[in-house]
Order: structure tokens, then sequence, then C-alpha cells
């Protein structure tokens, strides 16, 4: 790059601070821009589109064009030119517009005697504002140093679109953060919230997008990337030597920190005439828009890790950490594009709900979420970059809404639901100590899911009758290293402790597909869920769990001790692992320790093909919980992290419902202790059908015992039974719609 070329852009981005400076509505403001901007760059024509709404595009300025086309010109997105740069973040350059796929000729606009077109995505961090367009009747491609300039100023055009310089009459874009808005996404954890706004990352504020001297921007950028890498450095010298994997990971992140193309990328911007912040963020842009066309699980991680970087370098520029002076509002509802458990742990039950744009139903985030009985809506998209801290939110998390500065009529419409649930929550607390016992005088266990030491005071209060499933690996998700046996004994004795002789079911470590240890080597697997996950992972690595099997026993100390292994597949991987634990059992056993009182070993039933394992499994087996998230997904070939076909698949159809009926029967036959685990478990109508069916133990989420328990007793399974019976008879593909019939005509 030429220094005439610096020379000229750091003019022109002066000019365009001197127009942001100067007192004047947002349009006069906008028409003065396009004006210095055709001028600097010589053009004809300069144009700037805006988006009206998320599918369409305005002409809000412009010099050459028109000027009666300005507010009257629209188009979609995709459509034209334009629209192709809006839909795809990536610019247009073309000595002969009228030539290429798609262009749309606007009569209104006077543009037919223009040739030549160059248009650049004016967009902040993944959100697309809009586009800015410069045409010339010469027939030409602009220069790189002119499509270079382009870009600049598109990032300059956008900070100021965030600062809301623009917003005035007949303006398309508003900043102000004011209008009502709905976002629709997937349910985390059922339940509904009201509260204001807590971001877990405030966005960074630039409020000098240009600089006045670019070598002190320099030398400011050059000093916090330095303060950067020295915290990494630090971060990765608190590692242990022999904690590979971990550094290994910290190594990936150092190595962004050090990245010359990183560095020499930002210094160019800044020597353009763009202040150290705005060129950190125009390369962030840039790499969440690759961030977006890229599949690959691995790559996607890394450019995270400099999103991240980005993220760090900015708060250390401008001052703005994450203590950003706000208070914390008395009923948070917290809005993060995603969250660690560790870090949604240390906000503990202070939450009224929780609303991220990424995460899974079964990422650790949900399974924290669910533990502390918190509202979490996932696939919220762009309510970070909508949301401001204190802004008044409502969450519907049953259906994956959640309404940012709602209008009265849906908060009056939400409170009266909250009060409706309050009164149902009242009348579950008076059946809270009696026996769940049906109207034909059918015995149904219920128990609880958990996996925080947090989770333990909701067995007293939600009236379950001891844990079905103690969920052991969010020990290791919420770590930054892999933990010591002596701390896990303490922890698995103190659940042991709170249970008061109630019965806990420890699940051993079920790691992998969506649940990820951060020290551990990650595996690029085309289909995690159907990968090296649970049973497998603690057979190939026989060392993590014997040391889990160890601190269990010795956490028993003398009493009764139940555990289960998770996604077995196959009775020889039982056998592998029951062997585990027997010579877990011997070796405490040699050194003095006190056995367990009784020891049941059992195996969760995930996937179809355990259901058919030889009869000598069943009869081997001390229990069988069947876990329906998994198994249900398998069986239908539905991944439930894919909302188009999450939903189309029923548990209460017939053929699940034939399967599950299967299981129980022959585990009647064997004399196997048998439960079910899971999301459905927690459902009144589906846990009413699984205990028609045979199944006498539900272990579910402590919010749902209350629900489950009091419609357990108000129905007579015997007949329920019939009416499954005879959907099946019928043809039916769901007993769903007999179901509702006959609990509306029982009342």
């Amino acid at each position: 790059m030429t220094h005439d070329f610096q020379t000229d852009s750091r003019s022109m981005l002066a000019r365009l601070r001197t127009a942001m400076a100067e007192e004047a509505a947002g349009q006069a403001r906008l028409d003065k821009i396009t004006h210095l901007i055709a001028d600097s760059m010589r053009t004809e024509v300069c144009s700037v589109y805006l988006f009206r709404d998320s599918e369409t595009l305005e002409l809000c300025a412009t010099e050459g064009l028109k000027a009666e086309a300005v507010h009257q010109t629209r188009m979609r997105l995709g459509e034209g030119l334009v629209g192709r740069v809006a839909r795809t973040g990536r610019l247009i350059n073309t000595p002969d517009a009228p030539s290429e796929p798609g262009f749309r000729y606007m009569a209104e606009t006077g543009e037919e005697i223009y040739s030549s077109f160059a248009g650049v995505p004016i967009q902040r961090l993944g959100e697309k504002l809009g586009v800015l367009v410069v045409q010339s009747k010469i027939a030409r491609r602009f220069s790189e140093d002119e499509i270079t300039l382009l870009e600049v100023v598109a990032m300059v055009l956008a900070e100021m679109a965030e600062l809301g310089v623009f917003v005035g009459e007949g303006a398309a874009l508003s900043a102000l953060h004011t209008k009502p808005v709905v976002f629709r996404g997937t349910t985390g954890q059922e339940g509904t919230a009201e509260g204001h706004v807590w971001l877990h990352e405030p966005r960074v504020v630039i409020t000098n997008p240009i600089a006045e001297d670019p070598h002190r921007e320099r030398e400011r950028l050059q000093e916090a990337t330095e303060q950067l890498r020295d915290a990494v450095d630090r971060m990765v010298s608190g590692i242990a030597e022999d904690d590979k994997e971990q550094l290994e990971v910290l190594e990936a992140y150092r190595m962004f920190a050090n990245s010359k193309g990183w560095m020499r990328r930002m210094e160019e911007d800044v020597a353009r005439g763009l202040s150290a912040e705005a060129a950190v963020e125009k390369e962030q842009s840039t790499a969440r828009a690759r961030m977006e066309s890229i599949t690959d699980p691995y790559l996607r991680g890394r450019l995270h890790d400099l999103d991240d970087l980005s993220n760090r370098l900015l708060r250390i520029l401008s001052g703005q950490g994450k203590e950003t002076g706000a208070d914390m509002p008395a009923d948070p509802i917290l809005v993060a594009r995603n969250i660690g458990p560790a870090e949604l742990l240390d906000y503990g039950r202070s939450l009224r709900g929780i609303v991220l744009e990424e995460g899974s139903v079964g990422s650790h985030a949900a399974i924290v979420a669910r533990s502390l009985a918190i509202p979490l809506i996932i696939h919220a998209d762009r309510v970070t970059t909508e949301a401001l801290n204190g802004d008044h939110i409502v969450l519907d998390g049953d259906n994956g809404v959640a309404h940012l500065r709602p209008e009265d009529t849906v908060v009056t419409a939400f409170r009266d639901k909250m009060a409706m649930q309050a009164k149902a929550q009242e009348r579950y607390g008076s059946i809270r100590d009696l026996p769940a016992v049906t109207m034909c005088g059918e015995r149904v266990h219920l128990m609880m899911n958990a996996g925080l030491m947090a989770d333990l005071p909701s067995l007293a209060g939600s009236g379950a009758e001891g844990v079905g499933l103690f969920r052991t690996e969010l020990q290791f998700l919420i770590r930054n290293q892999m933990p010591r046996r002596s701390e896990l004994s303490a922890l698995y004795a103190r659940v042991m402790d709170s249970a008061a002789g109630r019965k806990v079911v420890f699940r051993t470590l079920d790691i992998g597909s969506d649940k990820v240890l951060s020290y551990m080597k990650p595996t690029d697997e085309p289909n995690p869920a159907l990968g090296w996950r649970a049973i497998r992972v603690g057979l190939d690595k026989p060392g993590v769990m014997r040391m889990q099997l160890q601190a269990l026993i010795r956490a028993a100390n003398g009493r009764a001790l139940s555990v289960m292994f998770p996604f077995v597949a196959q009775y020889d991987e039982y056998r592998a692992a029951r062997a585990e634990m027997d010579k877990a059992m011997e070796r405490e056993r040699i050194l003095g320790h006190p056995l367990p009182a009784s020891l049941e070993i059992g195996a969760m039933l995930e996937t179809p093909s355990l259901a058919y394992a030889p009869r000598r499994f069943f009869e081997e087996v001390d229990f069988l919980s069947i876990g329906g998230n998994d198994l249900k997904q398998f069986f239908f070939a539905a991944d439930r992290e894919n909302e188009r076909v999450r939903r189309r698949y029923d548990t209460l159809n017939v053929s699940f419902l034939t399967f599950l009926q299967g299981i129980v029967d022959r585990c009647a036959d064997t004399g196997t202790t048998l439960s079910f685990c899971g999301e459905d478990a927690g459902r009144p109508v589906e846990a009413l059908c699984l205990a028609a069916i045979g199944l006498r133990t539900l272990s579910m989420r402590p919010a749902s015992i209350g629900p489950v328990k009091s419609l357990l007793m108000r129905t007579d399974l015997t007949a329920l039974r019939g009416v499954i019976d005879k959907a099946r008879e019928d043809g039916l593909q769901s007993v769903r719609g007999p179901v509702m019939d006959f609990l509306r005509a029982d009342g």
C-alpha cells in the first residue's frame, strides 16, 4: 500500500469524522456522507442502502442517483446486486453491472447510465446493517486500494449506525433499541419468567471509530496486544506439564494471540485511519463472517478462539471490562451468545431465566439450567445485538419464545399464566409427602435427576423418593482440569449425606457427543452422537473409569451404593465395565477401605440394540434405566438437536410405545428392575402413558414431580391402558389423541 493511498484514506476518514460531529438531522448527515465519499473516491455515484426489516433493503441516501428514489426504492434480501451483497456478506466489484447474474434494473433511480459497480456490506460483528455502493459511467473494475477504502468506510458507517447518528425522520435504521422484539428460539428448559436483561458480556461500544493520530493508535494496539499475550502466557503457565490435552488447547489459543498476520491486518487498518478499537472489530467481523460458512467443528472452534481473543483485546483497549458499572437487576434474565457451565454456576439461582444465541438442548448450559430449574431459550438469533442491560423481557420457555421490551398486553398475558402456574404449585405442595398411588391402586415411584450439590435441597422439597440419575460428568465439565479422586469422593459422599438415606443412582462419566471436556483433546467426528462417547470412552480410558469407581466406593463408606454405566449398546460392554468395578472393589478391599453394604450395578438402555441383548444380560444386570432422550432419537433416526426433525416424532407414537412395552415385558420375565429417565418422564401425559404400559419408576427434574404425581393420583391406569391398546388395534400412528380425549372426559 502506498503512502499516498494511506494519506487519502486518512483524509477521507477525517472528513467523515467532521461530518459525524456536526449538528444535523440523521438524513442530512447521511446525505453529506454520501457526497463526501463520492467526492473522495472520484465516482459519480455513492449510495447507502439500509435494512428496513430483516428481509428488506431501502435506499436511504445517494449522491448521483435521482433524489426522489430515496426512501422509495426497496428490494428484498438477495434481489439484485445490492441484495446479493447483503445476503452473502461479500463484496461485488464489476465493470459491467447489467451483465452480472441477478442484476435488477431500477428505473426510478436513473442508474442505467452507470456501468461500473462496487458494493460492500455494512456490518458489525456479523450483524448486517446494509450495503455501501459506488458506481461510475466508465466501465472499469475498482482497484484493490479503492475497495479497501470502501470497506474501511463501511466499517465506520456500521459504528456510526450503532451510535444512532442516522436516526431521524424517514430513516430505515433505528439503533435506539426501543421497539418490542420477539425472538423465536428453541426450548432448553421449560418455564416462564419475567425480568430485566443482564448481558453476560456487554458489547464494547466504540465511540471513536476514526483516529486522529495513526501513530498513537498503532502504539495503543501494540501495547494492548502485549497485555493480551502476557495474559494468555499466564493461562498456559498455570497448567500442569502433564496435562497435555489442555496445554494443546491453550497453545492453539496462544498461537492466535501471536499471529503476525492478525496483527499486520489490524495495523494496516490503523494506518488507513481507523482507531485501534475499530481495527480490531473490523478483523473480528471478518472472522465472524467466515464462521457462518464453515461447517467443520474444529475450524469453527478455532474461529471462536479468535473471536474471544478479539473481545479480550477490545476490552483492554476500551477499558470496558465485564464490570461496566451497571448494577445487576433484582430480577436478572441472562442474555449471552453462549455460556459455559462454570460461568452459569457462578450466577447460581440468582437468575430468573436465560436466553442464548447458540447452545443445544443437550449442552452443558442446558443441563445446568435444568438442574437449577431456570427457564432457558436457545437459538435466539441476534438477541445479544438487540438487548441492552436493563431491558424488560419475558420468557415463554415452554414454547421457546422471548419478548424483549414487550407491550402491555403481552405482559398481562404472561402474568396471568405465571399466576396460574403458582396456584398449581400450591396444589402440588399439598400432595408432596403422599405416595404416587393411582386410582386403580398402582404405586409409581417418582425419582429426581440431579448433577449438582445445588440440586439436592430439591430432594425433600419436591417429594422425590430418591435420585434416579446423578450425572457425574458435570463435575468434570465445570473444571479446567481433571478432578482428583479425593475431590470426587468427598463430593459423592456429600451427595449421599444430603440424600439422608434415600437411594442415589450414580451414572458414571457420560462425555463425548455434545459434552466435551476442555482439557481433553477434541475428536473430529462426523456424527458425535453416535461416536466415541460415554461407556466407549470409559473402556478406552480405563484409568479414568477406575479412578471414578474407587471414588464412589470410598464415598459410600459402608453404605449401599448404586452405579450405572451409560450408553451400553452390547452385553460385552456391560461385562467389561462390570469387571472394572470388580477390580476396584478388590483393590479397595486389599487397601482395607470399607466396602459398600450392598452394591447394585446397572446400565442405561439408550440404544435399540441393548433391548435385544441375550437373556443372560437381563438376568445378570441388577437394574436397567431407559434413557429416553437418546433412545428416542436413535429409534426414530431423528437428531434431537435438529429443529427440522426433532418435533416430528411423538413419544406416544404407537411404534415407540410398543418397543418400550417389549422392554417392560423382557424385564418382567427376568425379574430385572426397570425405570425410565428422561424429559418425557417429566411430562405428565407422557409419564401417565409410560406408567400405563408397566413402567413403575420414573426419574425426572424436580419441578416435574408435582404435576406428574397430581395426574397419576387422579387416573385409572387400567382404563388408560385399554385406551392405548384400542389405539394400537385401530391402527393409529399415535395414541396422543385418544389419551387426551380420555383425560378430558375423565375431568
